[in-house]
């Protein structure tokens, strides 16, 4: 792992999940354009703008039995080729030749999500119970457009 990466797949929906993948977003203020949430409350905002999640915890996942594929979990942005456990709160990532985002928490997972694995335990994808594997929400510091295979980068 390093801290160059790469975009594997960026995913929108009109609101929950899956997320399904489209080969480019413009990134505002507010997350991915064209991207929607069913609960305000819990998902959107300036602060949970964006939600990424790394290929190699996917993988790891899909190993382990359970169906998961890019976008099932609700991520807009799927990476690859990171250090993942340096990407926690307060880390800022380039994604692009434009746009910056700075994690600002790792999400909770919720019961929305338990159709993506094996005997419904979504609580694979908690910080608190299995660190590294978590997905965690972004705020928008430079905004921009983003193409499917981009470089992303740990500043």
């Amino acid at each position: 792992m390093s801290d160059v990466g790469r975009i594997v797949q960026l995913s929108v929906s009109n609101g929950g999940v899956p997320k399904r993948a489209v080969p480019m977003a413009r990134i505002t203020p507010l997350g991915l354009e064209g991207d929607a949430h069913r609960d305000g409350e819990h998902h959107g905002g300036p602060e949970r703008a964006v939600c990424l999640f790394a290929m190699e915890a996917i993988r790891e996942l899909q190993a382990e039995g359970h169906p998961l594929v890019p976008g099932a979990l609700g991520e807009n942005v799927t990476l690859e080729g990171l250090d993942w456990s340096a990407v926690q709160p307060g880390t800022r990532l380039q994604l692009g030749d434009e746009v910056v985002l700075e994690v600002t928490r790792y999400t909770t997972p919720c019961f929305n999500i338990r159709p993506a694995f094996r005997g419904g335990d979504y609580s694979l994808v908690s910080q608190k119970r299995h660190p590294g594997r978590s997905r965690v929400y972004a705020r928008v510091i430079a905004t921009g457009m983003l193409h499917g295979g981009d470089p992303a980068r740990l500043l």
